[in-house]
């Protein structure tokens, strides 16, 4: 019997119409892509999204229900969000459709369900997209490391986090200033809060987790810290030190083979590659028992980039059609219980009204807790009633140091509470 898909080709809908959609539609339409065609476009009130340059033989649509009714083999969901996409995703296993997405949040949250339908339907769910943008991370460490065994990661994955830090360092603007700055440029959403307190960083880290590490963790257990606490002064401080701070997500196999996963902003070297992404760049950096320290960066968003990840897995779901099956991801095993307590130098900034015996009393919560002191550094010109300065601490567990800052933190002299960040090196 002959595959009419085979001479036909891959037939696409493609569920949103935005920047990476319409960076999608433009490759899918280009000719560059010979057995792929695109037959469909969903997006509410379409009317307003028609575009010119896309083929006629295009059907325009706002009901879902036209998308999964067609013969289309191929659903390209880039709405975003857990909900409606995850029923949509769904219904388009159930009809019998393999999925691309680049949705984070449906792949940290209900990937395994869906790997486990597309399993059971003899399909495929892809989501290259859905962690580093253009960056194929996924496909590299799922085939191209697949000889290691992998043990930990580590990554900046959020690029409004890496703007607004590495504004912060170089204007010594504050952290209000730096993300307007990032909203004005376009690399901020009016509420950053999924970027800014760790939430779009920990979905990727769970989807990293499950195929790199082949650990799969509840998103909901990764502990996250947020970037708004850290003040100009702390890039002064940091870069006495050698480094500066960015928005660090880590995961890693435990010796005893318990998994550890966090989401924080740390002190990394200035010199280092995790020091020198800005913008929009993502970096991701595994180590393996076998092959060492593999790193992977680039562009980690924008229409384009994200967009050929998008096509790539759709080239990719084409080639199973045809009887080329690609590698299964390893999502729908039952998760790990997470271990959030960190293990790490630290930073500690304090901001105080100054008087004598505060360092006797800070160094003396240390010393109960098991916490051994690195160094002190006060810089000069700073007032005495809102005076900043550091301690840098030896490796410790981050529920003692907690503990510590918690009894410090009753003392009087504070303006501000203090700031931990852990040290990588």
């Amino acid at each position: 019997m002959t595959d009419t898909r085979s001479q036909a080709g891959a037939r696409v809908a493609l569920l949103g119409f935005g920047t990476v959609g319409q960076s999608v539609a433009r490759i899918l339409t280009s000719g560059d892509i010979p057995g792929v065609e695109l037959t469909h476009i969903f997006n509410r009130q379409v009317a307003r999204k028609r575009a010119d340059w896309v083929p006629s033989t295009v059907t325009w649509t706002e009901s879902i229900e036209d998308i999964l009714s067609s013969p289309v083999d191929i659903v390209v969901e880039l709405v975003g969000g857990v909900n409606p996409a995850h029923e949509w995703v769904r219904r388009a296993l159930e009809s019998g459709k393999s999925v691309v997405t680049a949705n984070k949040q449906l792949i940290a949250h209900r990937g395994s369900e869906l790997l486990a339908l597309a399993q059971a339907k003899g399909l495929e769910v892809r989501f290259e997209a859905s962690v580093a943008g253009g960056i194929p991370v996924l496909r590299a460490l799922q085939d191209g490391l697949s000889g290691d065994r992998l043990v930990e990661v580590r990554g900046i994955l959020n690029g409004t986090c890496a703007y607004i830090l590495s504004r912060m360092q170089k204007q010594g603007a504050s952290f209000a200033d730096a993300l307007r700055e990032a909203q004005q440029a376009g690399y901020a959403e009016a509420d950053p809060t999924e970027d800014v307190d760790g939430a779009d960083a920990a979905a990727k880290l769970a989807i990293i987790s499950a195929v790199g590490l082949r650990r799969p963790v509840k998103v909901s257990e990764i502990p996250t810290r947020s970037i708004r606490p850290i003040e100009a002064v702390d890039f002064e401080y940091a870069k006495e030190l050698g480094c500066t701070i960015r928005q660090v997500a880590r995961a890693a196999i435990e010796d005893d083979g318990r998994v550890f996963a966090a989401v924080r902003p740390a002190l990394v070297q200035l010199n280092s590659k995790f020091g020198q992404i800005e913008g929009s760049q993502n970096i991701v950096s595994v180590r393996g028992v076998y092959g060492g320290e593999t790193t992977f960066s680039g562009s980690g968003a924008g229409g384009g980039p994200t967009a050929v990840a998008v096509v790539s897995d759709v080239v990719s779901v084409r080639r199973s059609l045809v009887g080329a099956p690609g590698i299964a991801t390893p999502m729908a095993q039952q998760p790990y219980a997470v271990n959030p307590d960190f293990v790490a130098p630290h930073y500690v900034r304090f901001i105080v009204n100054d008087k004598p015996g505060i360092l006797a009393q800070v160094t003396a919560a240390y010393s109960k807790f098991g916490i051994n002191i690195d160094g002190v550094l006060q810089l000069p010109r700073f007032r005495k009633d809102r005076l900043p300065f550091v301690t840098t601490l030896e490796e410790c567990a981050e529920s003692m140091l907690d503990k510590a800052l918690a009894e410090v933190g009753q003392s009087d002299y504070h303006v501000q509470p203090p700031l931990a960040l852990p040290i990588f090196v």
